[in-house]
């Protein structure tokens, strides 16, 4: 922790050398992109993609997973990614797996997750249900997938989508090599290199 909390001291340095641009992103964001994957401390957003401070708005789950739309029971993904379509206009939004993910390793598994109620809960509710796969990359690549199919059903997607204003991405990030892959629904779905 220390080594953060000294980082973190540091930074108004860091600011302070380059005033104009901090002081643009002060005035707001205009995010390239929704940029939603999972919570694993691994998985580093603008270290894959090489974006700079307000280019990417994220939203980051437990397994990348997208709960179904619920009006009556708003959570704070649901929110966010209203908030990403009506209020930023965000015309991306990509979904991103990960190699050795243990959320989805347990959910192929069927592991025991009774010492951690919450993680079960929110597994057992991931709308595409279990991922059925032989082995774990193919897991996660089609559970990214399955994702964009949560997506369609919140209605600020749906009208975006209708009005060809948004565009839907699912990508596999290997931890070990750095490779992205995307889903290629015209190619049966495999997901291949960008």
């Amino acid at each position: 922790m220390k080594s953060l909390i000294d980082h973190a001291r540091a930074f108004s340095v860091h600011v302070a050398e380059r005033p104009d641009e901090f002081r643009e992103l002060a005035a707001g964001q205009a995010p390239q992109a929704l940029f939603i994957t999972c919570s694993d401390s691994r998985v580093i957003p603008s270290l894959i993609t090489g974006a700079r401070p307000g280019e990417l708005f994220e939203l980051r789950t437990a397994g990348n997973i997208v709960p179904s739309y619920d009006e009556q029971r708003p959570g704070g993904e649901t929110a966010t990614i209203e908030y990403a379509l009506r209020v930023l206009n965000i015309r991306d939004i990509v979904v991103c797996g990960h190699s050795h993910c243990g959320a989805v390793g347990a959910m192929v598994r069927g592991d025991d997750l009774s010492a951690v109620p919450a993680v079960r809960g929110w597994l057992d509710n991931c709308a595409t249900g279990q991922p059925s796969a032989r082995e774990l990359a193919h897991a996660v690549q089609q559970h990214a997938a399955a994702q964009l199919d949560t997506l369609r059903g919140y209605p600020a997607v749906r009208e975006r989508l209708a009005d060809g204003q948004l565009s839907l991405h699912a990508w596999y990030y290997e931890v070990d090599t750095g490779a992205v892959s995307s889903h290629r629904p015209e190619l049966d779905g495999d997901f291949r290199p960008l």
